[in-house]
């Protein structure tokens, strides 16, 4: 019974350690906590009885980490969030048995070394296989709590966010040997002093992004608006006005957020008028986004839109190549109309835009927010030229797509002088998740060397210069505003958009000589024997 006992406060323990790094992440923001959060669920995996025993609180850790990161999901996802992290937890497995592997007992110092870089190695692991835009994305990396820490900043310049990850659970690895492991503490002080050391050094021979030049932009936050048949065209109306505002003020670009534009514009060329003739009054293009079911063909414009001639050309030959399905869209609005630059969003978020194997898990509306019609997925990447600035292209994403690495770095290397997030959270007001959607924007700024845009219907909206610092005061969640940023613009390019994700190769190869080398050890000692060689009989003496 006493042994039942414990196996359940250790798996409680579990849970309880593997939660506790969400608060370096906003909303606490407690980013000096990931320093050392790792280090009650090491110690527990490390004392584990057996294997089995440390894969089980790994998995359980893994499962409280995500829930506590992503809790602000229950109101949409309910109780799937639990199966979800389950599922997911899955994936810490492995970095568990590696901590039982290398810190458990009483490691020489070879092995505390070997540590030292494996460990790390196997929770980056775990993050890259969660990034997978099914099982939810790269939201939460363990890098990504450093996001207004400068100098981890400077090394997502270097690495991305993967390269500041592992240098956090180094220094968690090496307090883990200081305080388990007398006999370690020589390469326990090693790492922990190599990983402040490659700090300083990036920070201070890294070259800094240099500027050249400067956007004003404008954010249009309109605030919450009551749910309700007319809830789209309040709005846009509450857009179109604060937008208005801006007039006199001399804009290069105005940006509205996520879902500003409930229709099409190409079956509503009212509305696209109206934001033409906003855009010829403030003299700046307009950024929407447009949410909404696209006509399978060409619409033919109507007596309602002044402008209609002007732009009914690019919308109606957008609209004709179209399959009727619903897209989320970021669409440049310029004097006359549409520009025809559009971007049609490629990485939906499962369950709030589609339903990953909607046969077998349709079921999720019945129970939360789930989306009750997939989204339809844009093809690729487009780079949008700003009217006015010539050379100056912008790289437009939408909501969760600025979690991902990989797709601003590909707009940046395709030439976007300007990223821009288009992001709303509305569902999630009163939660964490407008704080840490919003702090996405300053890594991936400082990853690709380029000033980043994070606008919003309805907060935190907030504006990165080209070393993820911020610009301008952030637009609260309470904010219904429209604000102008002085932002910065850089040339030149970073180590990480020069070499991309250099870290996770390292330590997938770094892992691979690991397993060869243990491989090989075990089928060393399972050889059999060499048979024992005849033995020549007695020679025959004669006896005479």
């Amino acid at each position: 019974m006493g042994s039942k006992r414990i196996r359940y406060r250790r798996a409680a323990a579990a849970v309880a350690a593997g939660a506790l790094p969400c608060l370096a992440f906003p909303a606490p923001a407690l980013w000096w906590l990931a320093y050392v959060a790792l280090v009650p669920w090491m110690l527990l995996l490390r004392s584990a009885p057996t294997g089995r025993r440390a894969a089980l609180e790994g998995w359980l850790g893994g499962a409280g980490f995500i829930v506590a990161v992503h809790h602000w999901l229950l109101p949409s996802l309910h109780v799937f969030l639990l199966p979800l992290a389950a599922l997911v937890g899955l994936l810490w497995i492995p970095w568990a048995l590696l901590v039982r592997e290398f810190l458990g007992g009483a490691p020489d110092p070879g092995r505390a070394a070997a540590a030292l870089l494996l460990v790390p190695a196997g929770w980056l692991l775990s993050e890259l296989a969660r990034s997978w835009q099914g099982l939810g994305g790269p939201w939460g990396l363990l890098g990504a709590s450093q996001w207004q820490v400068p100098p981890a900043l400077r090394l997502a310049s270097v690495g991305g966010v993967w390269l500041v990850s592992l240098l956090v659970v180094a220094v968690n690895c090496g307090l883990v040997l200081l305080i388990a492991v007398p006999g370690a503490r020589v390469p326990a002080v090693a790492g922990v002093t190599g990983c402040v050391v490659l700090t300083g050094a990036v920070w201070l021979w890294v070259p800094r992004p240099e500027v050249s030049g400067a956007l004003r932009v404008a954010v249009v936050q309109p605030g919450l608006v009551a749910d309700g048949p007319d809830s789209t065209e309040q709005r846009f109306a509450a857009g179109e006005r604060l937008t208005r505002a801006l007039a006199g003020q001399r804009v290069d670009l105005v940006v509205w957020g996520e879902s500003s534009v409930g229709a099409d514009l190409a079956a509503r060329p009212d509305l696209a008028g109206r934001l033409a003739a906003l855009s010829a009054e403030i003299g700046a293009p307009l950024l929407v986004n447009v949410d909404a079911r696209r006509p399978a063909g060409p619409v033919a414009p109507t007596a309602a839109a002044p402008y209609a001639d002007a732009f009914a050309a690019p919308v109606a030959a957008a609209a004709a190549t179209a399959d009727g399905g619903i897209y989320k869209s970021s669409v440049l609005v310029g004097p006359r109309g549409p520009t025809g630059d559009r971007y049609d969003k490629m990485r939906l978020v499962p369950f709030g835009e589609y339903i990953p194997a909607r046969s077998l898990l349709g079921w999720a509306t019945s129970v939360g927010k789930a989306a009750g019609e997939d989204r339809r997925r844009g093809a690729e990447p487009v780079l949008m030229g700003l009217p006015g600035r010539p050379g100056v292209r912008i790289g437009p994403l939408v909501c969760f797509e600025s979690a991902f690495p990989d797709m601003s770095r590909r707009l940046t290397r395709d030439g976007a002088a300007l990223l821009i997030a288009q992001s709303a959270t509305s569902s999630f007001q009163r939660s964490w998740a407008p704080a840490q959607h919003a702090s996405l924007a300053a890594l991936r700024a400082a990853e690709d060397g380029r000033p980043m845009v994070h606008a919003t219907l309805t907060g935190i909206s907030a504006v990165y210069g080209p070393s993820g610092e911020r610009v301008g005061a952030a637009l609260p969640t309470s904010a219904r505003t429209a604000r102008v940023y002085e932002v910065p613009l850089a040339r030149g390019s970073t180590y990480y958009v020069r070499f991309g994700d250099w870290p996770v190769g390292a330590c997938l190869a770094l892992l691979a000589v690991y397993c060869a080398a243990e491989g090989a050890r075990s089928l060393g000692l399972r050889k059999p024997a060499p048979a024992p060689e005849p033995t020549t009989p007695p020679a025959r003496t004669a006896r005479g």
